[in-house]
């Protein structure tokens, strides 16, 4: 027994680091490793002890409910909430959920609280100023597919006009569609209203200038760079030749130089029989096409007998004709219809946003909704024409 007992301890003794640290569920901050891949990145950055624990959840059940719980509580806080910046308890939700859910996704629900955040406050000027709000826009537009028709929205509706991100953003998005001229408008626009802070706007306008000059450059250049000639299939170079240039064609088959030397193809020709061929016995051919009648007679059905043949009548007096009668009244609960109204009053207290989704399938179909039309709940005279 005490020799079985010392065996076991030098066994314990012998056991890699790397197997105690597992066994000993430590942690060391460094957990976001294992799934760094699917981290979506933040242009403020991440803060790490909240990246872990949010990482947990791809293996842990109980977290991820509670995950979905929190956001479910944030959301109910927005209608709670009572004080005199009603953007705030968004901009709070809005942060939570980029940070409880780093690889963002239709899962998280963050479009749509983009959608309904933007919503709540498009008619109002306290907020049209306000870059806080602007910047819920500019990240609500890249997360469609149609990022322009946001761009257009705001500038019609004059939101973000006097901050320089609309105009730096909006000018990169038309860049990247290749619609320089446009771009070029959209930022000399910028610099013409003095948006704030109004060096940042020339720098980026240089900046773009920059780019637009060299991509003429390039393109010029690529056209005065000389073009190898077209060679056509089959020409074969000759010795010595550099295999980029092509021996000049030659429209003659007979030809001999245009197979470098080669004995051009004799064409087989039997002058026996050629012209003393009969001639084909055209008499039975067909000179007109006829009408349309003849072409299609194949398809008029003869009419026979069955025209003639009577249904017989059901004995009896038929009575007079129904007549319009007065609409029949239908009948309506009060207290269920009162109860219908106050469920839609509530619906529309909770700031137009769904808190409750049944599974991650229908939260899915709703974002990919949002994504092809964002503007989809916005009025039509608040749309650019």
């Amino acid at each position: 027994m005490r020799r079985a007992a010392t065996m076991a301890e030098t066994a314990i003794e012998k056991v890699d680091p790397e197997t105690e640290f597992l066994a000993s569920k430590r942690q060391t901050g460094n957990e976001w490793e294992t799934f760094k891949e699917n981290v979506r990145p933040l242009k403020r950055g991440r803060n790490v002890n909240l990246l872990n624990h949010a990482l947990k959840s791809y293996t842990d059940n109980d977290l991820k409910n509670s995950l979905y719980e929190h956001r479910r509580k944030l959301i109910e806080a927005i209608d709670d909430y009572k004080g005199e910046d009603p953007l705030l308890p968004w901009l709070q939700c809005i942060k939570w959920v980029q940070e409880a859910f780093p690889p963002g996704g239709d899962g998280s629900g963050l479009v749509v609280i983009y959608e309904k955040c933007v919503q709540a406050f498009w008619d109002s000027d306290r907020y049209k100023d306000d870059l806080r709000y602007l910047k819920v826009w500019l990240e609500y537009a890249d997360n469609c597919l149609d990022a322009e028709v946001i761009y257009a929205f705001l500038d019609a509706n004059g939101i973000g006009k006097t901050h320089s991100d609309f105009y730096i953003s909006y000018g990169l998005h038309l860049e990247s569609k290749n619609k320089i001229k446009t771009a070029n408008r959209i930022l000399e626009l910028g610099i013409s209203r003095n948006a704030q802070p109004v060096e940042k706007l020339k720098a980026a306008y240089r900046k773009f200038v920059m780019r637009s000059m060299a991509r003429s450059k390039a393109k010029d250049e690529s056209m005065e760079k000389p073009q190898a000639p077209v060679r056509s299939f089959g020409t074969v170079l000759a010795r010595g030749q550099n295999s980029t240039q092509a021996a000049p064609f030659k429209s003659d088959p007979c030809d001999s130089n245009s197979r470098s030397g080669a004995a051009p193809l004799s064409v087989y020709k039997d002058s026996v029989g050629c012209d003393s061929a009969p001639l084909s016995d055209i008499s039975n051919s067909w000179h007109t096409l006829g009408p349309r009648a003849e072409r299609n007679k194949e398809n008029n059905a003869i009419p026979g007998k069955w025209k003639s043949y009577k249904i017989p009548q059901r004995p009896g007096t038929r009575t007079g004709i129904a007549t319009a009668s007065a609409c029949i009244p239908v009948f309506v609960d009060e207290e269920q219809q009162e109860s219908q109204n106050v469920k839609e009053e509530s619906r529309k207290s909770s700031s137009l946003l769904q808190t409750r989704w049944e599974n991650e399938k229908d939260l899915k179909r709703e974002t990919e909704q949002i994504r092809k039309n964002p503007l989809r709940k916005f009025p039509q005279s608040s749309l650019p024409r």
